[in-house]
């Protein structure tokens, strides 16, 4: 409770833009936003660029936090994942042509259409799978896959034990993979 009370305490004072609050953050959260965005992309030099564009983000929008409806960890973690995939999205936009044998090609044919296509309703079965989930199966989904909380936190939120939200997480995610097909996920 302590740590949650700090991050308060920093959100706050960055969206009144003091003095050394910027440092501070980057001080206590550059790790953990790197170590979101890194296996979303590859190559270091999109992961520094990424890291600077979801501190810039945060920066801009560190008054939209709410600390009622999740930890700033777990907010900071959405914002810096959505900065890496809108990055790899831009990428798949805007494909990189090498020559190295004098043929221009793709430097990647894993983002061809063919791929974002199945990506595409891959996601979309996944919305429609999630959507279709009881109230409490959904809530206890999105806070673990889409706000990265805690087992722990979710527990002591919701008044149960960690073995309860465990074990009702480890059905969402059987029925999601009933649902959905089985090996949709590898």
């Amino acid at each position: 409770m302590i740590r949650r009370d700090e991050d308060r305490k920093l959100a706050a004072r960055m969206a009144r833009r003091e003095d050394g609050a910027l440092e501070e953050f980057q001080t206590l959260y550059t790790p953990l936003l790197r170590y979101i965005i890194a296996p979303i992309l590859p190559d270091p030099r999109d992961r520094e660029e990424c890291l600077a564009d979801a501190v810039h983000r945060v920066w801009d929008a560190v008054e939209q936090f709410d600390p009622d409806r999740g930890a700033f960890p777990a907010w900071l973690s959405a914002v810096a994942r959505n900065a890496a995939l809108n990055r790899l999205r831009e990428q798949g936009r805007q494909p990189r042509w090498e020559s190295l044998d004098g043929h221009p090609h793709l430097s990647d044919p894993a983002h061809g259409p063919e791929e974002a296509l199945l990506r595409s309703e891959l996601a979309e079965a996944l919305r429609r799978a999630v959507a279709a989930l009881g109230p409490r199966d959904r809530d206890l989904f999105l806070r673990k896959y889409y706000y990265y909380q805690s087992t722990a936190q979710m527990a002591a939120e919701l008044g149960l034990t960690e073995r309860a939200v465990e074990g009702r997480l480890y059905r969402v995610r059987r029925r999601l993979q009933k649902e959905l097909g089985g090996g949709w996920h590898e």
